[in-house]
């Protein structure tokens, strides 16, 4: 059997932890941060876990 391909795009976006929890960055951070509120931008820095639902989708796309 030949090898899975790595999804380039989620590995760039997606990081594992030493436990094997899928963490990534939270969204709305990019743009028109002068709008945003300083509180806003605080909460929405640092990474969160990825949702339930999704991590056996994420994890097959990272091979894994």
């Amino acid at each position: 059997m030949p090898k899975n391909k790595t999804h380039s795009g989620t590995a760039k976006r997606v990081k594992i932890t030493g436990s094997g929890k899928l963490r990534r960055q939270q969204t709305r951070l990019r743009h028109r941060l002068e709008v945003k509120s300083s509180t806003v931008t605080r909460r929405q820095s640092g990474t969160v876990e990825i949702a339930p639902a999704d991590v056996k989708r994420v994890k097959k796309l990272l091979g894994r």
